[in-house]
């Protein structure tokens, strides 16, 4: 599961012709990566993950796609909506995301996205549906804070609720050196979210350390 991004490559290959006019104009970028453990929203999904992406943006709308390796088979992402940043330096999103998989390691996930954004704070309200495999539909938001500061440290708190529970604290520090982004970051999860276990066997809070390195072309 991961906040961002699927086109069927079909419809994507008919549809050329008609784009490349208007894509010319419009901003195209691809993006690969690497994570010592791949987390998102403080839930290890895998350790040692590559990944590789695309995004389009015009206009103030984007789309894009996503997909990582997490062990039995891939996550592939997809997202697309609009946002706006005004003379101020306010910024606000709505889209869609959805999270899918080519094999059994876990089961969609399609959700509803409001970003909002002033200066050095952020603010995520996700509010979505898994499939859950052969059992009941579960709901679920998710709701997170993030300050990020100039010189590359941010921190960040978020929060599930309705049919999930959990919660977790990132602390990280990202740079980019010749074109190459490179970051490291903090992970702090409450049991509920926790892959670890005590030694009774019972789930407990976990610490993890990610390093991350991509390149956006």
């Amino acid at each position: 599961m991961r906040a961002f991004n699927k086109f069927i490559a079909a419809a994507t290959l008919a549809s050329g012709a008609l784009m490349t006019s208007s894509v010319a104009s419009a901003d195209v970028s691809y993006n690969i990566g690497y994570a010592s453990e791949y987390y998102f929203r403080g839930v290890l999904q895998k350790n040692s993950s590559a990944s590789v992406g695309a995004d389009f943006e015009q206009g103030g709308f984007y789309a894009g796609t996503w997909a990582a390796d997490v062990g039995d088979g891939l996550e592939v992402d997809g997202y697309f909506g609009y946002g706006i940043e005004t003379d101020e330096g306010f910024t606000a999103s709505l889209g869609f995301t959805g999270y899918y998989y080519t094999g059994e390691f876990d089961d969609t996930y399609e959700e509803i996205n409001l970003n909002l954004g002033y200066g050095l704070f952020s603010l995520e309200y996700s509010v979505g549906e898994y499939d859950n495999f052969d059992g009941p539909d579960l709901d679920y938001d998710f709701l997170a804070g993030t300050v990020a500061l100039e010189n590359g440290l941010y921190g960040t708190y978020g929060t599930f609720g309705d049919d999930f529970d959990g919660d977790y604290i990132e602390l990280g520090w990202g740079t980019t050196i010749s074109e190459i982004d490179f970051g490291i970051a903090l992970i702090l999860s409450s049991d509920e979210i926790s892959d670890q276990l005590d030694d009774d066997g019972d789930a407990t809070e976990s610490e993890a350390v990610v390093f991350t390195i991509g390149k956006t072309f």
